[in-house]
């Protein structure tokens, strides 16, 4: 094979042969993605980092995946080719979304699990969206059902899914209560928080009261001490472990854990919010593609602010 038909058909990506630590990830040659029928191949611009991915790298989610695998979630980039019966795309179109495979140059997505890159921004804040505001977007609006004029406790909001929580339910007219530590307290009032509980110095459940929903993006301690902080007949969403529905009985609420999945129509939805100023990703560091083993040790020590993105053009 010559040179030319090698470029075209490879790309370079960053995958694992086994689930473990970050020492697993590997930024390699790999074969290049074919849109199949339905599908779009999208040029990656850029990729943004998240818990849930070393989460995956370490085999939390389970070690069903065939490997050799790309990991990563979140892209944005340029529509490449169409694939047969595609209709809502055209080549060049920018666009954004969610899917495994997007530490890459490139990835092959189905045509419904994209959605138009917001105008106003660039891709890597648009990388930093994705699956992160979804997240929050299903939470709060999804699971959480959360009205105007209703108070929510988030957990860790100055966080990358806590940050857009935090503008999420700001822009919608719901109060806001918002556990960070001391250093993020002035950027947790920027983000739109109407309360910024510091909880390196104050036990939130001795300040926090009668809220409506309870954003648990922690586990373990601080989900055990969220229950006496909702109302009768709240709810505590999570997305860092199962709650126990004994508890929930026991204090006479809800609990609900959920997973994250792609809906272009919430992200067309976060698109609008973006593009009128009322949410934006506050991307803290961007590393080359190549430097994805230090992206994921720096999101997993848990104390980031905001995002961290992978510019792979």
């Amino acid at each position: 094979m010559g040179q030319r038909d090698e470029a075209q058909t490879t790309m370079k990506a960053v995958r694992i042969h086994a689930f473990g630590g970050p020492e697993e990830l590997r930024y390699e040659d790999a074969p290049r993605p074919i849109a199949k029928a339905g599908e779009v191949l999208i040029r990656i611009h850029a990729s943004a980092v998240n818990p849930a991915d070393w989460k995956f790298r370490s085999g939390f989610f389970g070690k069903d995946a065939p490997l050799p695998l790309t990991v990563g979630f979140d892209f944005s980039g340029l529509i490449e080719t169409l694939g047969e019966g595609v209709t809502r795309w055209r080549a060049a179109d920018e666009v954004y979304g969610y899917g495994l495979g997007a530490y890459a140059e490139y990835i092959a997505v189905k045509e419904g699990l994209v959605a138009a890159k917001p105008r106003t921004v660039d891709h890597i804040h648009a990388a930093a969206l994705a699956s992160a505001s979804l997240a929050a977007w299903k939470v709060l609006f999804e699971a959480g059902g959360l009205r105007p004029g209703q108070t929510v406790l988030i957990h860790g909001a100055t966080g990358g899914v806590g940050g857009f929580a935090v503008q999420l339910a700001h822009a919608k007219g719901v109060r806001v209560i918002g556990t960070a530590s001391k250093r993020n307290q002035t950027y947790l009032k920027e983000l739109g928080a109407d309360e910024a509980i510091d909880y390196e110095s104050v036990r939130f459940e001795d300040v926090a009261r009668d809220v409506d929903v309870v954003f648990d993006t922690q586990g373990g301690e601080t989900q055990a001490r969220s229950w006496k902080t909702l109302k009768r007949g709240g709810i505590l969403v999570s997305i860092a472990q199962p709650p126990a529905q004994a508890e929930a009985d026991k204090h006479g609420v809800r609990a609900t854990f959920v997973a994250n999945e792609m809906k272009a129509e919430a992200l067309n939805e976060i698109t609008k919010l973006v593009d009128s100023g009322k949410l934006k990703a506050e991307v803290e560091t961007v590393l080359p593609l190549s430097e994805a083993r230090r992206a994921q040790e720096l999101i997993q020590t848990g104390h980031t602010r905001g995002k961290i993105a992978l510019k792979v053009v």
